[in-house]
C-alpha cells in the first residue's frame, strides 16, 4: 500500500496504462463508444438506408482521422473495435480502450448501466486493449448507490485479475427523478463524493464531470478551486470528459482541470459531433481531417503542457 491506502499498480496494469497516454504521462483520449444516440441521431439524417452500417462507417472514419493526435481510442465491442482494427482505422501506436458497459441510455427516465453480453475484463484483455470502460449512473444519496458500488467492486475485481486497468465513468443524475441537471452547488458536492466513495473500490483512473455547471458559475477561479477539491478526493488520476460541451467551452475547462490536477481529457462529441449530420461522406471525412483533427491536436497540447503525469508518483 502507499501513503493513500492504494495498492500501488501491476507491471501489466502499468504497461497498459503507459500504451494509452502520451510519452509525458498525460491522457488525450477520443472517445467514440457511443451508440444508441448516435443511431437515433443517424437516422435523422437523410439517406441513411442502413443506420448500422452508417453507424460502423462514421465510427472508421472518425477514427481514422483523428487516432493520430490522440494517446488513445475508446471504443465499443459492437460497432467499434472490430471494424476499427482490421480496417486499419486504429494504428497500433494508439492505445485501446473497450466499454464494457452498453453505453448511455440518453433518457433521463431510464439510467441504468448493463454489460455488453459475452464480454468481460478477460475477453476485452484478448483484444490487446489498453483499459476496460464502465459507465454507471451515480448519486450518492440515491437508492440504488449500493447496488452500483458492487457492480463497480466486481467488474474491478475482474480487472484486477486479468491484470488490465478500469477506466471508471460515473455520470451524475437527480435522484428526485426530474431528469434535470443537478444545480451547480449540488453538482459539485456529488461529483466530488462520488470520486471520494467510488475510486478506492479497485478504480484505476476515474473519468470524471466536470465538477461545476458552467452556465451558472461563469469564474475561472471557481472552476479551479472546484477541480482541486476534486483532485484531493480521486484517489487515483482522473480524465475530464467532454459531455458534448462546445468545443471551446470543452478547451476552456480541460486547460483548468489539468491545471489543477487532472491527468488530461476523454473527449467525445466536443471534438467530433457535427461529423454525424453530414449526410456527404466525403465532406465529413474532409471536416474530420480539418477542424476536427486540429481540435484532438490543439487538447493534446494542452494535456501535455499542463496535465498531471500519470507517471508523477
Amino acid at each position: 500500500m502507499n501513503e493513500s491506502g492504494i495498492k500501488p499498480l501491476s507491471l501489466g496494469k502499468l504497461r497498459r496504462l503507459q500504451q494509452a497516454a502520451t510519452p509525458e504521462g498525460a491522457f488525450a483520449v477520443l472517445a467514440i463508444d457511443h451508440r444508441g444516440p448516435l443511431r437515433r441521431a443517424l437516422a435523422k439524417v437523410g439517406g441513411v438506408p442502413d443506420v448500422e452500417a452508417a453507424l460502423v462507417e462514421l465510427k472508421t472514419d472518425i477514427v481514422r482521422a483523428l487516432a493520430g493526435p490522440s494517446s488513445a481510442v475508446l471504443l465499443d465491442p459492437e460497432t467499434g473495435v472490430e471494424p476499427c482494427v482490421r480496417q486499419g482505422a486504429l494504428p497500433g501506436s494508439t492505445g485501446l480502450l473497450v466499454a464494457l458497459d452498453t453505453g448511455s441510455t440518453g433518457d433521463p427516465a431510464r439510467l441504468e448501466t448493463s454489460l455488453v453480453p459475452g464480454w468481460d475484463a478477460g475477453r476485452i484483455a484478448a483484444t490487446g486493449a489498453a483499459g476496460v470502460k464502465l459507465l454507471v449512473y451515480y448519486h450518492p444519496d440515491a437508492g440504488n448507490a449500493g447496488e452500483v458500488e458492487r457492480l463497480v467492486g466486481s467488474v474491478a475485481q475482474d480487472c484486477a485479475q486479468h491484470d488490465i486497468p478500469l477506466f471508471l465513468e460515473p455520470l451524475s443524475f437527480d435522484p428526485a427523478g426530474t431528469g434535470r441537471p443537478l444545480p451547480s452547488v449540488e453538482r459539485r458536492r456529488v461529483v466530488i463524493e462520488t470520486a471520494h466513495r467510488l475510486t478506492p473500490l479497485g478504480v484505476d483512473i476515474l473519468k470524471a464531470e466536470f465538477p461545476v455547471a458552467v452556465k451558472e458559475v461563469g469564474e475561472e477561479a471557481a472552476w479551479g478551486e472546484a477541480c482541486r477539491e476534486l483532485t484531493a478526493a480521486a484517489r487515483v488520476p482522473w480524465v475530464l470528459l467532454s459531455a458534448g460541451v462546445p468545443f471551446e467551452v470543452f478547451v476552456r475547462q480541460a486547460t483548468i482541470a489539468c491545471e489543477s490536477g487532472a491527468s488530461g481529457v476523454m473527449a467525445g462529441r466536443a471534438v467530433w459531433d457535427q461529423a454525424v449530420g453530414e449526410a456527404d461522406v466525403e465532406a465529413r471525412r474532409d471536416w474530420l481531417n480539418t477542424v476536427a483533427r486540429q481540435r484532438m491536436e490543439r487538447l493534446r497540447s494542452v494535456c501535455e503542457a499542463s496535465g498531471r503525469s500519470l507517471f508523477s508518483g
